[in-house]
């Protein structure tokens, strides 16, 4: 099975905010290659090396709490791009925002509200 990347990005919320996020989705994609790490940055992201097919045996998302909203970006493979919306909506909560499609990839954009 080979491995893609799927890049997540957070703009709004504070580090906090962003590290629950990875965690909700690390029960799905494993431990991301980078963590937002930066207390100043507005926008942080995360990259995750996801299997085409996504852990479906994974424990329910739990993220805990966001202190504020919370627009997410994910891009990757149509199957990571899906399994990470849904790991999202059932930890938090999360508003469609809008998607695109390529031949190989999607990106999708939530919001996320506490």
């Amino acid at each position: 099975m080979s491995d893609t990347q799927l890049t997540v990005t957070f703009d709004g919320g504070g580090i906090d905010d962003a590290r629950a996020i990875v965690r909700a989705l690390e029960g799905v994609f494993g431990a991301p290659g980078d963590l937002p790490a930066d207390e100043g940055a507005t926008v942080r992201t995360a990259t995750f090396d996801a299997p085409d097919a996504p852990r479906a045996d994974a424990a329910p998302a739990t993220g805990g709490s966001l202190s504020a909203p919370v627009t997410v970006t994910v891009q990757g493979t149509p199957q990571a791009v899906e399994a990470a919306s849904r790991t999202l909506a059932r930890a938090f909560g999360a508003r469609n925002e809008g998607a695109a499609s390529g031949d190989q990839e999607r990106e999708r954009q939530l919001l996320l509200e506490p």
